[in-house]
């Protein structure tokens, strides 16, 4: 399908490393203009710039840290600012502490939540606010929300995590009825097991690759580039049906229990 976004223009949070920088390759393929955020990867940021500017787009970067209070204001402003409007976003930005549920303390609940799911709420809500000026975002806008089999399976030391991305998951479903009326889809994309930098953080990394490979029906685990195809096509005009939806790209993984 030839996906034609020119005009429009993206927000996407977390863009810095592989997923976020393939999706803002594919939005910025298919015409998108890209602000994106990132935190203390400079190089990738440096990277994803080049990228979205190879294809012809304008890419803007801002650091933020979802984790402090005020960082969701700064984006916002920087995307009304710079971008004037936003027609996507998608919220790829997150962080979260590995450990065993009876070893996570309070400040590593907050810090997985406020970034994971805390900030995506309050971009939202400040997409479409009115007191400072139209709503960033109207019809036809698109949210995406990354999440990951987590939010529905246990998985070793992923309790922070996974309950963040629960969460996640729950907001789109709970903002769904209000945002149809705008206009606006929201969905959420959930990758299965992707060989990234932020794998290489699980102690049972090989152990996770080695089970999802075998449990794979397609025989191969997803790439970066298989979730930014498909955030690319949630974006397109014949997707506007799909609404509320949680769509896993894991090759079938998910369905074998």
């Amino acid at each position: 399908m030839q996906i034609d976004l020119s005009g429009r223009k993206a927000l996407i949070t977390g863009g810095s490393g592989e997923i976020g920088r393939a999706i803002a390759e594919a939005l910025a393929g298919a015409g998108a203009d890209v602000l994106f955020t990132f935190f203390s990867n400079h190089d990738g940021a440096a990277q994803t710039t080049a990228a979205i500017e190879a294809r012809g787009r304008t890419a803007h970067a801002i650091r933020a840290h979802f984790g402090k209070d005020g960082s969701t204001e700064k984006v916002i402003d920087a995307a009304r600012e710079v971008l004037g409007g936003v027609d996507i976003f998608v919220h790829n930005a997150a962080s979260g502490v590995l450990k065993p549920a009876v070893e996570l303390s309070m400040r590593h609940w907050d810090w997985t939540h406020r970034i994971n799911a805390r900030s995506f709420f309050f971009l939202v809500q400040g997409l479409l606010q009115e007191d400072d000026g139209p709503r960033l975002m109207g019809e036809g806008g698109r949210i995406l929300a990354l999440s990951s089999l987590g939010a529905v399976r246990a998985i070793p030391q992923y309790t922070a995590v996974g309950t963040s991305k629960a969460a996640l998951e729950s907001a789109v479903r709970n903002l769904a009825p209000e945002l149809g009326p705008l206009g606006i889809t929201a969905n959420v994309v959930a990758p299965g097991v992707i060989d990234t930098w932020s794998l290489k953080q699980f102690p049972n990394r090989d152990q996770l690759i080695e089970i999802a490979t075998l449990r794979t029906p397609t025989g191969r685990l997803a790439t970066p580039g298989d979730v930014a195809h498909t955030v690319r096509w949630l974006c397109a005009p014949e997707a506007s049906m799909i609404h509320g939806q949680t769509i896993n790209v894991d090759g079938g993984y998910s369905i074998l229990g």
